[in-house]
């Protein structure tokens, strides 16, 4: 077995990773946010608590999806058009992940000190 297919063979079981991650984690919120939904004093926040966890899966599982894509561009396939594509998908990625940090919190990362007094969560109890 060549180097490059021990490098291949590793960006596949990341990129499975990174699936399985997606997957599982979905099905968690989602059992979650039923579970929240079967209790009355969890039920108000369930959604929002529900939204959060898809987020926070969401933005590991593209993580790993990355690493995977970092590691194949750089390793295996240093191509002109890899980088490029990798670049595409960095920004694609930079751009999900700030969309989604203000999902999950309600403001953008770098208002995080205005929004928020040290100290204190304006999260729903989780």
């Amino acid at each position: 077995m060549t180097y490059d297919e021990v490098v291949e063979r590793v960006v596949q079981v990341i990129e499975a990773a990174g699936i399985a991650l997606l997957v599982i984690g979905a099905i968690a919120a989602f059992l979650g946010y039923a579970r929240d939904l079967l209790e009355p004093d969890r039920r108000e926040h369930s959604y929002s608590r529900l939204r959060r966890s898809l987020a926070r899966v969401i933005l590991l599982g593209l993580e790993l999806l990355l690493l995977a894509d970092i590691i194949r561009t750089i390793v295996v396939e240093a191509t002109l058009t890899s980088v490029l594509v990798l670049g595409v998908i960095v920004i694609i990625r930079i751009l999900l992940s700030f969309s989604l940090e203000v999902e999950i919190d309600g403001y953008w990362p770098w208002s995080r000190w205005k929004a928020v007094p040290s100290g204190e969560s304006n999260e729903p109890p989780l």
